[in-house]
């Protein structure tokens, strides 16, 4: 301890043990002990008192689309980056798509990897793609450090990016399987969607029955069966369907190594809310009623979901037209997602330690990162968020960091207030302002 350089000291900081008053110290961007609050700091560490303000560890989100290259006027790893670390992010997982080109070959990595290291204010990482006509590339992008790979089910939404039918995903998880990879997954089935009313035009309840439950439910089945076949591991990307849960407990009990996530949106919007011709709520799967959000959540209170990530999807304003058929789905909601799952959560009766669990310790765990991040104990990189739970604000477009200001949360009050994220014993951001990028790139652990 005689090392340590810095000495971050609450009333209330979140450990695995639970919340207490303590003084974490930190050298060499390494959480090194965690102290009882009056502890006497090591000598020549620099002590930063937050308060009564929550020292929590970094987030982790696993479900993000920077689209950079190719499509950076959507968003880039500059601004994504920027608005993770003022929403208290730390470490983001870039999805495959819907980049110039997709990460679907290694060549294509080291293409994404040299953009993004320079722009990056908090670590990332990447997941790969898994193709129809891309199954040789697989091992070598697991090789070559990606986190897992991602498949559809049913269109993509971007050409380059085909899904996978029933025979092309037992192909690609066989090979999967083969050195223990992850396959994390949109799971609608393409034959009940194209059975469903397709009306277009402006009403979020045609567009709500164009993409029916039945189409996730069943391709999560579909899902279940071929992991259960190869003793593969499974992640059902950004559940919406409360439908799906009986499915999936019925799997846990029978060990399929099936893990499952949820999204901001899903937790706090809702079918009955959104307004015609509004399509900034517009996401695939979509958000759907009020009954089935209370589902969700009884499915994360006892570990039926086990993590929350954004499935941040930005487009240019332009894209994002009145009529729901055409617009293009995605949620805006990179810098926003800890404080509006904490609103809602709070109402519900929740902590901000299972908030923690859901956005941080789980999601370390979903990647391999948790012997490393997740968590404020001692070996763990010092990463942390200080948190005002208490302080309310009402979402501006205009004060986020997204490329693209568009977003479902406008004029939402929401509680909590970031103050300041933290990057290995580094401070990122703070109180609105952001240091020079420092954040790094990282691989899948060996």
């Amino acid at each position: 301890m005689s090392d340590a350089e810095l000495a971050l000291r609450s009333t209330r900081v979140i450990t695995p043990e639970g919340t207490r008053a303590a003084t974490v110290t930190v050298s060499a961007g390494t959480i090194t002990a965690v102290l009882p609050y009056d502890a006497e700091v090591p000598a020549g560490a620099r002590v930063e008192d937050v308060g009564d303000h929550v020292l929590l560890p970094g987030l982790i989100d696993t479900h993000v689309h920077v689209n950079d290259p190719g499509r950076t006027e959507w968003e880039g790893f500059w601004t994504a980056t920027r608005a993770a670390a003022a929403g208290g992010i730390t470490t983001l997982i870039d999805m495959p798509l819907n980049s110039l080109p997709p990460t679907t070959t290694v060549e294509h990595l080291r293409i994404k990897r040299d953009v993004a290291r320079d722009k990056a204010h908090i670590d990332v990482g990447f997941w790969g793609g898994a193709l129809p006509d891309n199954v040789k590339d697989l091992r070598p992008l697991h090789e070559a450090g990606v986190f897992g790979f991602k498949a559809f089910l049913s269109p993509s939404g971007v050409d380059e990016f085909p899904h996978l039918d029933q025979e092309r995903l037992a192909v690609s998880l066989a090979e999967i399987a083969g050195f223990d990879g992850l396959l994390i997954v949109h799971a609608e089935d393409p034959h009940h969607l194209a059975a469903a009313p397709q009306h277009g035009g402006p009403r979020y309840a045609d567009f709500l029955a164009s993409r029916p439950r039945d189409a996730e439910d069943t391709a999560i089945a579909a899902l279940i069966a071929q992991a259960r076949r190869l003793d593969a591991r499974v992640h059902v990307l950004h559940l919406s369907s409360g439908d799906a849960l009986p499915l999936i407990r019925a799997a846990r009990a029978e060990d399929v190594r099936l893990t499952v996530e949820t999204c901001p949106h899903y937790l706090t919007l809702t079918a009955e809310e959104v307004p015609d011709g509004a399509s900034e709520f517009k996401c695939c799967p979509p958000i759907r009623e009020a009954a089935n959000q209370d589902l969700l959540w009884e499915a994360l209170a006892d570990g039926t979901i086990d993590c929350v990530v954004t499935d941040h999807s930005p487009s240019t304003a332009d894209l994002k037209t009145a009529d729901f058929a055409t617009a293009w789905g995605g949620i805006s909601g990179l810098q926003l997602s800890l404080s509006a799952v904490w609103t809602q959560a709070r109402r519900r009766g929740h902590t901000l330690e299972d908030v923690v669990t859901w956005m941080s310790a789980r999601t370390a765990a979903l990647v391999g990162l948790d012997g490393r991040k997740g968590a404020i104990a001692p070996g763990r990189d010092a990463d942390f968020a200080v948190l005002a739970p208490d302080e309310t604000f009402t979402v501006d477009p205009a004060g986020l960091q997204h490329r693209n200001r568009v977003t479902a949360y406008a004029g939402r009050t929401l509680h909590g207030v970031v103050k300041s994220t933290w990057l290995r014993g580094r401070r990122v951001f703070a109180d609105g302002e952001f240091t020079p990028p420092q954040g790094t790139l990282l691989d899948r652990p060996r």
